[in-house]
């Protein structure tokens, strides 16, 4: 599980909410837009991937599944099947954003988003080719210092 603590020693989790507590104690550089629209149009690319998409591929819920009895590809399946509509869903949101990053030339909370969720597709065997502007924004973020080393297998505690 995501989870950050601060200064203080307090102890915050869930993506969303690490996001938003940066967002509020740590305005620069930003992670949301200041207009109000376009706020609401990156929380919601956001949401549909953290809330839409990655719980019902999340390792927990899949692992209950194969308790229940469903087979091993079968689980894979399933797990590609929601990944591809969450990303699919996301394509169409930014579909007439320039750029790089998901909604502009720096990096939002929907780009914190879509990168991890793009390696849980690949992991899953999603074929990405038809999600080109997805995969134009998280070569931006991968061009970014901050987004390479908060990688996974940077942290300390990576397995």
């Amino acid at each position: 599980m995501p989870t950050l603590e601060d200064n203080a020693g307090a102890i915050l989790t869930q993506s969303l909410a690490i996001i938003e507590w940066l967002e509020e104690t740590h305005p620069e550089p930003p992670l949301l837009p200041k207009d109000p629209l376009r706020r609401a149009k990156v929380r919601a690319f956001a949401l549909a991937l953290a809330c839409d998409t990655h719980p019902v591929q999340n390792l927990k819920v899949l692992a209950r599944l194969r308790q229940l009895g469903l087979p091993k590809e079968k689980v894979t399946e399933w797990a590609a099947s929601a990944n591809r509509e969450g990303l699919s869903a996301c394509e169409i949101l930014i579909a007439g954003e320039s750029g790089p990053f998901c909604f502009g030339g720096a990096p939002t909370m929907a780009d914190l988003c879509l990168v991890p969720q793009l390696a849980n597709a690949r992991r899953f065997g999603v074929d990405l080719g038809g999600f080109p502007r997805l995969l134009k924004a998280e070569a931006a973020a991968k061009d970014n210092k901050a987004f390479a080393d908060a990688a996974p297998e940077r942290q300390p505690d990576a397995e």
